[in-house]
C-alpha cells in the first residue's frame, strides 16, 4: 500500500513502483487507496522521450473519475525493472499473420477456423479494425475479400456487438489512417456501407456512432459519405456490392436462370434445407424478391407444387434468409403483373388471392400488403380504360419486336384511337425493351424516332420519360441496370432529335421532389451527351443494329442527292429514297437537299422534294422536321453560306405555297 495524502479532490502520491511494460516503454503501477473508489490500479505509460529520472522529477496529472492524482517530487527510490507480458501484443501478431495468409489464399473457412482457435474473443473488435485497415491500403481485390470475410465471421465467430465496436474503433482512428491512406474517408465509408448492405451492421449504427464522435474528426466525414454518397444512392445495394468487383460475377439474366433452376430442382426433390442453401449461395440478398416472384408463378403453373413452394417461402422468411421487405417486393411485383400472367394462367388472379391471406396468417408476409394491394385496385372507368389500353399495347409491342414493321405498329396505334395515352405507350415500350436484348432496345429507339414524326408530340415524349423516371426504382426491381439504360434511352432520344437538350431540364423540373433517382438518371444522360464523340457512341450504344444503319443511311442519302444534282432522274432518286427503307429518317433527305440547294445554287432539289411529297414518299411532318433542323442550325450554316438566311426564307415561303410545309412553321428563331 502506498501513502496518499488527500486534499479535496486532489491526491498526492508519495511512492511509486516502476515496471517495464515493453521495449522502449516504461510505466509505473500505482496502487491508490481511496475510500471513495476503493483499490484501483492505474497505469501511466511513458514514451521513449521521457526517462525514468525525468518522470521522477516532474509532475504527471491523470484523471481518474472525479479525482486527480499528482505525482510529486519525492526522495529518490531504487528503481526495479520487471517485464510484463501483454497478451494483446501476441494476439495482434497472430491476427496479422492470419489476415496475410487469407489475402494470399482466399480461403474463408481456414481464416475463420484460425480465428476461432486463437481464442481471446474479447479482442475480436481488434480483428475488425485490423482486417479493414490492412485491406484499405491494398487493391480492390483485397477490399472485396475483407468484406466477404466480415460477412463469414458475422455471428459465427464474431458477435454483432463486437462488429459494431470494431467499426467504431476504425472511425475513431480515421484521422491517423488518413496520414498513410489519403482517400481514407471514401474507402472506409464504402466498407461501412457494404457492411450495412451485407446486414452485418445495422443502419442505426451510423446515427449512434455520429453522436459519439467529435465534430472535427474524419470519422464523422466517413459516416456522412457512407450515408449520403452510398446508402442514399439509387440501387445502392447493387452498386455497393459490386464496387470492388463484387462477389457475384454473373449477370442478372444468369441470376434469374439460377433461381429458376433451383426452384425446379426443389419441386422435384422437396428438400427445403438444400433449396435454402442454394438461395443463400446466390449471394444477392437485394434480389431475393425475384425468388419470391418466380416461386409464386411456379406455384400457379404447377398447382400440385403449391404446398412445397409455400413451405419454402415460409422457411426462408423464418430463417431471415428472405427479409420481410424482399418478400413484400416479390408479392407486389406479381400483383402488378397479374393481369399479364392471366393470359398464360387464366386462374392466376384467383390463385394469388388465395395465397396472400394464408401467407399473412402464417406470419411470413406482412399484413400491410393486404392494405396496399386493396388501395391499388382500379376504382373508376379511367383506370379500367388504362388497364385495357396496356393489355392491347403489350401485344402490339411484342408483335413489333418480332416483325420490325413500324408502319404496321403506327396503324395499330391509330386504330386504338387513344392519343391521350401516348406517354403510357412510351413507358411500356422502353420498359419492355430494357428487359430484352440490345436488338429490341435499338428497335425501341428507332420506333421513338418514327412515332415522334408521325403521331407523337414532343410533349408526349417528355411525359412518357417523366413517367419512366418516376417509376425507376420499381423498374430496378426487375432490371438492376435500369438507371443506366434509361439514361442511354434519354441520350439517344436527344441524338435522334426526338428530344431537344432543353427538354432534359424540363423533365428534371417536372419530377417530384422525392424522385432523386430520376434526377440522377437525367444527369447521367447529360454527362453521356457532353462526352467526346457522344453522337457516334450513343448511336451505337446498343451494339450497332439500326444505329449503324442510320449512319449508313446518311451516306446513301448524300450520294443519291449528289447523283440527282449532277443530272439524275427524279423517279430514280425517289426509288433510291424508298429503297433505304427508313421513312422515319426522311427528314435527313429534306435537310441535306436544302443545304445542297444553298451550296450549289440549284433549285432542282426543290423539285425533288415536291415529287417526294406528291408521291407520299416524304410526309409533311418529315418535311417540317427537316426544315426545323435547318432553322436550328442556321447561324452555323451562315458561316459557310453567307446568304443562307435569305435562301432559307425563300424556301420556307415556297414550301408553304406548294402545301408541303405546315403553314404554322415560323421564322421567329431564325430572324
Amino acid at each position: 500500500m502506498y501513502d496518499v495524502h488527500t486534499q479535496g479532490n486532489t491526491s498526492v502520491l508519495r511512492r511509486m513502483e516502476p515496471v517495464v511494460k515493453a521495449p522502449g516503454e516504461s510505466c509505473w503501477k500505482l496502487m491508490v487507496n481511496l475510500t471513495l473508489i476503493g483499490m484501483i490500479p492505474i497505469m501511466i505509460v511513458v514514451r521513449n522521450h521521457m526517462s525514468l529520472l525525468e518522470l521522477k522529477n516532474s509532475k504527471v496529472i491523470i484523471l481518474m473519475l472525479s479525482h486527480v492524482l499528482t505525482v510529486t517530487e519525492q526522495e529518490p527510490y531504487e528503481l526495479v525493472s520487471t517485464a510484463v507480458s501483454d497478451p494483446l501484443d501476441d494476439y495482434k501478431k497472430s491476427v496479422v499473420s492470419i489476415i496475410e495468409e487469407y489475402f494470399s489464399t482466399g480461403d474463408v473457412e481456414v481464416a475463420a477456423s484460425d480465428l476461432k482457435e486463437l481464442g481471446s474473443s474479447e479482442y475480436h473488435p481488434y480483428v475488425i479494425k485490423r482486417l479493414v485497415s490492412m485491406a484499405m491500403d491494398r487493391h480492390d481485390k483485397e477490399k472485396e475479400m475483407a468484406s466477404v470475410l466480415l460477412s463469414a465471421l458475422y455471428a459465427d465467430v464474431i458477435n454483432p456487438t463486437q462488429i459494431s465496436q470494431g467499426f467504431f474503433m476504425l472511425l475513431e482512428s480515421a484521422d491517423d489512417l488518413a496520414v498513410d491512406i489519403p482517400d481514407t474517408v471514401d474507402i472506409l465509408a464504402l466498407f461501412i456501407a457494404r457492411a450495412v448492405v451485407d446486414d452485418i451492421l445495422p443502419p442505426a449504427f451510423i446515427a449512434r456512432a455520429r453522436k459519439m464522435l467529435p465534430d472535427s474528426c474524419k470519422g464523422r466525414q466517413v459516416l456522412q459519405t457512407a450515408e449520403k454518397s452510398y446508402l442514399s444512392a439509387p440501387h445502392h445495394a447493387e452498386l455497393v456490392e459490386r464496387r470492388w468487383g463484387g462477389s457475384t460475377h454473373f449477370t442478372v439474366e444468369e441470376v434469374k436462370k439460377r433461381i429458376a433452376d433451383l426452384l425446379r430442382e426443389y419441386v422435384e426433390s422437396g428438400d427445403t434445407a438444400e433449396a435454402c442453401r442454394c438461395i443463400r449461395k446466390l449471394e444477392v440478398s437485394f434480389f431475393y424478391h425475384e425468388v419470391v416472384k418466380r416461386a409464386l408463378v411456379l406455384a400457379m403453373e404447377m398447382q400440385s407444387a403449391e404446398p412445397l413452394i409455400l413451405k419454402l417461402l415460409k422457411k426462408a422468411a423464418e430463417e431471415g434468409l428472405i427479409s420481410s421487405s424482399q418478400m413484400l417486393k416479390g408479392f407486389s411485383r406479381l400483383a402488378e403483373s397479374i393481369d399479364d400472367l392471366c393470359l398464360d394462367i387464366p386462374s392466376a388472379k384467383m390463385l394469388f388471392q388465395s395465397i396472400v391471406p394464408r401467407a399473412v396468417s402464417d406470419g411470413w408476409l406482412d399484413a400491410s400488403f393486404l392494405k396496399a394491394s386493396g388501395d391499388g385496385q382500379a376504382n373508376g372507368p379511367d383506370d379500367e380504360n388504362v388497364k385495357q389500353y396496356k393489355k392491347q399495347i403489350v401485344n402490339i409491342i411484342h408483335e413489333y419486336f418480332l416483325s420490325d414493321d413500324i408502319p404496321e405498329l403506327i396503324r395499330s396505334l391509330e386504330d386504338l384511337g387513344a392519343p391521350e395515352y401516348n406517354p403510357v405507350f412510351l413507358k411500356k415500350l422502353i420498359t419492355l425493351a430494357m428487359d430484352r436484348k440490345n436488338k429490341e432496345k435499338e428497335m425501341a429507339s428507332v420506333l421513338l424516332s418514327a412515332l415522334h414524326i408521325e403521331i407523337f408530340s414532343t410533349e408526349d415524349i417528355v411525359n412518357g420519360f417523366v413517367m419512366l423516371l418516376e417509376s425507376a426504382e420499381d423498374t430496378a426491381l426487375d432490371i438492376l441496370d435500369a438507371s443506366n439504360e434509361l439514361a442511354l434511352f434519354l441520350a439517344r432520344a436527344v441524338i435522334d432529335d426526338v428530344l431537344a437538350p432543353l427538354n432534359m431540364e424540363e423533365i428534371t423540373n417536372r419530377l417530384p421532389p422525392n424522385c432523386s433517382s430520376g434526377a440522377e438518371t437525367v444527369c447521367l444522360a447529360q454527362s453521356l451527351l457532353s462526352a467526346r464523340h457522344a453522337g457516334e457512341r450513343i448511336l451505337r450504344c446498343w451494339g450497332g443494329g439500326t444505329g449503324w444503319a442510320v449512319e449508313d443511311a446518311k451516306d446513301k442519302i448524300q450520294k443519291l442527292l449528289e447523283e440527282f444534282e449532277s443530272g439524275g432522274v427524279v423517279s430514280e432518286a425517289c426509288q433510291c429514297i424508298r429503297d433505304i427503307g427508313m421513312p422515319f429518317f426522311n427528314h435527313e433527305v429534306v435537310k441535306k437537299a436544302l443545304v445542297m440547294a444553298m451550296e450549289k445554287k440549284n433549285d432542282r432539289m426543290l423539285d425533288l422534294l415536291q415529287e417526294c411529297f406528291n408521291e407520299g414518299l416524304i410526309t409533311i411532318n418529315q418535311i417540317t422536321k427537316g426544315f426545323g433542323r435547318i432553322k436550328d442550325g442556321l447561324d452555323d450554316l451562315a458561316l459557310d453560306i453567307p446568304n443562307a438566311k435569305d435562301k432559307f426564307t425563300f424556301y420556307v415561303e415556297l414550301g408553304k405555297e406548294r402545301g408541303w410545309l405546315l403553314p404554322t412553321f415560323g421564322l421567329s428563331d431564325a430572324s
